[in-house]
């Protein structure tokens, strides 16, 4: 299942432990847009139901609007009854995969696990600093091209590649051609072809997602 615009379908899974940081927070609760690859995370000491929520508010809703649809396991604390409840209010269908068959709900469930665990390898190499690495690792993620779409998360948020802090030392296409006067036309500009850029990226994921698909029967079949 793929899904065909931004910020409308959203998995979320959580991560860890990891060596014990500050304020005691081994885990990650980790949220990946299935459209646009943009990941949101928060360290914490314990994931709970009331957690899932305040995380799925602040780092969801109140950034990119209410999502039709949350993609879990089945742990306790995406499936007990207050976060249910409280998911019916905002009218956002909870949808559970297994472990024993993730790819029973596409592959989209096991390209974001294998993101996740991308984010994990490189956190465990800074032991009980892995908190002060997050931002620099999430900034890496976000604004490097994904294999299933073509296009950075970035990009596919904002409409604009970001300048990044090597850029500013070399001349680059960005960096030379940026004028200040011309800002606004640019961003304009921008705006107006992130639904072309999109549906670009849509294509990309959708062939993706047929390659993994035939990869997948070759192995089962081998």
């Amino acid at each position: 299942m793929l899904s065909p615009c931004p910020f409308t379908q959203w998995g979320i899974d959580i991560v860890g432990p990891f060596p014990i940081a500050s304020g005691q927070r081994k885990f990650l609760l980790v949220t990946i847009d299935y459209f646009t690859k943009w990941v949101e995370v928060e360290p914490l000491a314990r994931i709970t139901e009331g957690e899932v929520m305040k995380f799925i508010w602040k780092n969801i809703v109140c950034r990119f609007g209410v999502p039709r649809e949350i993609v879990s396991d089945n742990g306790r604390q995406f499936q007990g009854r207050r976060i249910q409840e409280w998911c019916q209010g905002l009218h956002i269908k909870q949808r559970f995969t297994t472990v024993t068959h993730p790819q029973s709900n596409g592959q989209v469930e096991v390209t974001n696990r294998i993101l996740v665990q991308g984010i994990k390898r490189r956190l465990d190499r800074v032991g009980g600093n892995w908190t002060k690495e997050l931002t620099s690792v999430l900034w890496t993620y976000r604004t490097t091209p994904r294999g299933s779409t073509g296009e950075s998360p970035f990009s596919l948020v904002y409409g604009i590649e970001a300048i990044i802090p090597a850029e500013l030392g070399i001349p680059s296409h960005s960096v030379m051609n940026f004028a200040e006067e011309c800002n606004k036309d640019l961003l304009k500009e921008n705006l107006d072809l992130i639904e072309e850029l999109r549906e670009k990226a849509f294509v990309r994921m959708q062939r993706y997602k047929s390659t993994m698909i035939n990869s997948y029967n070759k192995r089962v079949k081998a």
